[in-house]
């Protein structure tokens, strides 16, 4: 144990970063981002599923991919959602 490496704090994976970066991004613009990458998402998957029914699809794997990335999509938006409003009633429960 006398040599312990500095964890480095520049971690990369996948699309995860980890930088200790200023940026100008706060809360409402990332969350207004996302908001918005869903449904255009959703929108993708709707329009997956309606060439799915009326046969006009032409790759089945990538219509069942977009379909499933809009689902996955949509669960961490409804996740981050129930946590901000599980934030919230904590915080109405704090006295002043």
């Amino acid at each position: 144990m006398a040599f312990i490496n500095k964890i480095d704090s520049n971690i990369n994976i996948g699309n995860i970063q980890n930088k200790n970066k200023s940026n100008d991004d706060n809360f409402e613009e990332i969350l207004k981002k996302e908001l918005n990458e869903t449904n255009n998402f959703l929108q993708s998957a709707k329009k997956a599923e309606t060439d799915i029914a009326t046969g006009d699809v032409k790759d089945l794997a990538k219509a069942s991919i977009t379909i499933q990335k809009a689902e996955l999509k949509m669960k961490m938006m409804l996740e981050v959602r129930n946590k901000a409003i599980s934030a919230y009633k904590e915080l109405l429960k704090t006295q002043i």
